[in-house]
């Protein structure tokens, strides 16, 4: 395994130099701004995800603001920015936020792990990038770099506490260059030591990488593979709620009744009923209240 002062001594140069310019890089951004986008950036691309973040902070600058609300707001507001449990789940970690800590998101990992929504990637990103604690932090990305740089392999394998413990031996000792390092893995998987195509020659630690010196074989990818979207459940999800965003209300029958799959609508309808992100009375649906 590559020491962590030559790898962190590459990337954090490297990272000051070329990383994107995102709202939540900006100084001051705020933990309730970070945690707002890391919530949406689950599984949804940064392009995506810039705009709605500013409208969201634009109308809920603070937890509380957001807790104020009901929450057919946040999921009206998040809009087709996908996987709306999300939406459901930032209101209640900010009725929670509001409720057990002041209206302050807290610091702490296990404070953060507690609240609605939030796995261990996120709390960790939220110690470490609003409140510059050391902690690693993984996410996929970073997980393709150490599965090349650590372990010499194409692609990384399912997550396991293995990766914070990976991160962990390439962190430098203090807080603010833990940090930036965190970011810099990222950063370095996310535009240069990419998934399909990675741009090696231009790689800061090309001479460090275990799998560039094992000749770059291909090895076997385990990761799980999306569903289709096209004429998926989560399709027909995100119609009926569409149909409720903009409608505000529709009786059960009158929502998307033109799906292709009437078994399909019925399902995707009884679905977000399960998950909360649609109520029922007498037969008329709505986003909760």
């Amino acid at each position: 395994m590559p020491s962590a002062p030559p790898v962190a001594e590459r990337l954090t140069p490297w990272y000051e130099g070329a990383r994107r310019d995102l709202p939540w890089r900006a100084p001051g951004f705020g933990a309730w701004g970070v945690l707002v986008s890391e919530f949406m950036l689950q599984q949804t691309p940064v392009a995506r995800v810039i705009p709605r973040l500013e409208a969201w902070l634009e109308r809920w600058p603070t937890p509380t603001a957001l807790a104020a609300d009901p929450p057919a707001e946040a999921v009206r507001q998040w809009a087709n920015l996908g996987y709306p449990r999300r939406a459901l789940w930032l209101h209640r970690a900010a009725v929670e936020i509001r409720d057990r800590h002041a209206g302050e998101v807290p610091r702490d990992v296990d404070a953060l792990l507690a609240l609605t929504g939030i796995g261990d990637y996120t709390a960790r990103a939220v110690a470490a990038f609003a409140y510059g604690d050391r902690h690693p932090v993984v996410d996929t990305n970073t997980r393709r770099v150490i599965a090349r740089a650590v372990h010499g392999l194409a692609q990384p394998g399912a997550p396991s506490r293995r990766d914070l413990d990976d991160m962990e031996a390439l962190l430098p000792p203090d807080d603010a260059g833990a940090a930036v390092m965190n970011a810099a893995a990222m950063e370095l998987g996310a535009v240069i030591c990419t998934a399909r195509s990675p741009r090696c020659g231009e790689c800061p630690v090309r001479d460090l990488c275990a799998w560039v010196r094992a000749g770059s074989p291909e090895t076997p990818d385990v990761r799980r593979r999306q569903a289709r979207y096209e004429g998926s459940d989560r399709q027909a999800r995100g119609a009926v709620l569409r149909a409720l965003r903009e409608a505000g209300s529709l009786p059960h029958e009158a929502v998307i009744p033109d799906w292709p799959d009437a078994l399909q609508r019925d399902r995707a309808i009884l679905t977000l009923l399960d998950d909360g992100l649609v109520e029922s009375e007498d037969g008329v649906l709505h986003l909760p209240r």
